[in-house]
């Protein structure tokens, strides 16, 4: 194998010397003009998604410098960077930064993982494919807020079927009266539940995408050779789906990093349960802090960047090339 190869190249090597060697960044006059044609088309829509962007990007970044008060805005102070060092040293935004970050590993692990095992499921099926895609479709159709007041009335002790479900279940010793709403992790456990309900079937259609583009050839070949399902899985098919696993666990991160309709629905923030989003919107719109609310959104923003470049160097995927 390594003859044939060195002989081939060898052989490119020499024909290659032989002819006068291409232009190496050259384009031609024909891929010219289509770049110039994709920029004149794409141009002015690039241009007014980028100001529309970039306005309260800016914008939030320069508020963030003040000491302003919506309610007082003629003694609005230039305040330098002490929004942010009072926001990072008060235990309140760490308290909000430990719920989100609660929230995110725990339902993107358990939404990976169900997420993965319905895209599978969904690639084997072939009769019902259709039908079970849209079944699988239908809480992520729900509205998020709708979604948060059905599970909110569902754990109600007074509305609320859960605790009968689990006194039967537990053949009696799971209390009629226990209040979810009522502690932290108890609270925690409603919203994750609540968020791994709506959002796993977008993980699974992702995966789904990525299972498709998983050449079966490869595991028919590890199968003969008397791979394992977890080595064909591990060493076959994750490799080849890297690019659609990359982009659904990023898209679910920086997602769940931006969680507020469900803890606002059902707990209002009590118990410890605000997070990042709702500690941004209590400071900007009920106390119209605009510079503290400003920089905390400015500190969202570069939390969500950083877990983004994490996840983009850490799978080392080349979207734009499409491969690994």
């Amino acid at each position: 194998m390594s003859t044939v190869a060195t002989s081939d190249d060898a052989h490119g090597a020499s024909a290659a010397g032989a002819q006068p060697s291409p232009k190496k960044n050259g384009l031609s006059d024909r891929a010219k003009g289509e770049r110039s044609l994709g920029w004149k088309l794409a141009g002015p829509a690039f241009v007014i998604m980028l100001l529309v962007t970039l306005y309260p990007i800016c914008y939030a970044i320069y508020l963030s410098l003040f000491k302003y008060r919506l309610t007082d805005p003629d003694n609005r102070k230039f305040a330098g960077v002490q929004n942010y060092v009072t926001a990072l040293g008060d235990p309140l935004f760490w308290e909000a930064f430990t719920t989100t970050a609660v929230i995110v590993v725990v339902t993107l692990i358990i939404e990976l993982i169900l997420g993965m095992a319905i895209a599978m499921l969904m690639n084997k099926i072939v009769l019902p494919r259709r039908t079970l895609r849209t079944i699988v479709l239908i809480p992520y159709a729900i509205i998020t807020v709708v979604s948060a007041f059905s599970w909110l009335f569902a754990a109600s002790v007074d509305t609320g079927f859960f605790n009968h479900w689990l006194h039967f279940f537990s053949f009696g010793q799971f209390p009629l009266d226990y209040d979810w709403f009522g502690g932290r992790w108890s609270s925690l456990t409603i919203i994750c539940l609540s968020e791994i309900w709506k959002t796993t079937p977008f993980m699974s259609l992702l995966l789904l995408a990525g299972l498709a583009q998983v050449d079966t050839s490869l595991e028919e070949a590890a199968k003969v050779d008397g791979a394992t399902w977890w080595q064909r899985f591990r060493r076959v098919v994750l490799p080849n789906m890297k690019a659609a696993l990359m982009v659904a666990v990023l898209f679910r991160s920086l997602d769940a990093i931006r969680i507020y309709d469900n803890p606002q629905v059902m707990t209002g923030g009590a118990n410890k349960t605000m997070t990042l989003s709702m500690l941004v919107s209590n400071e900007t719109i009920n106390r119209v802090e605009i510079g503290m609310g400003s920089a905390l959104a400015v500190i969202l923003f570069v939390i969500v960047l950083i877990v983004a470049f994490i996840f983009v160097r850490g799978f080392k995927v080349d979207l734009t090339g499409g491969g690994k």
